[in-house]
């Protein structure tokens, strides 16, 4: 999948996190969300 697709998923993502989660739970969202995506597009950690 191409990079930029994957980015604008991953701010869709952050959106809905943002609006529907809470407290802790909206904290481990973005983070996850974040990391998935730094991961892929900057692939991986080696």
């Amino acid at each position: 999948m191409d990079p930029l697709i994957f980015l604008i998923v991953a701010l869709v993502l952050v959106v809905l996190a943002w609006k529907f989660l809470a407290g802790m739970a909206k904290t481990v969202a973005l983070l996850a969300i974040l990391a998935g995506t730094a991961i892929f597009v900057f692939g991986g950690m080696g």
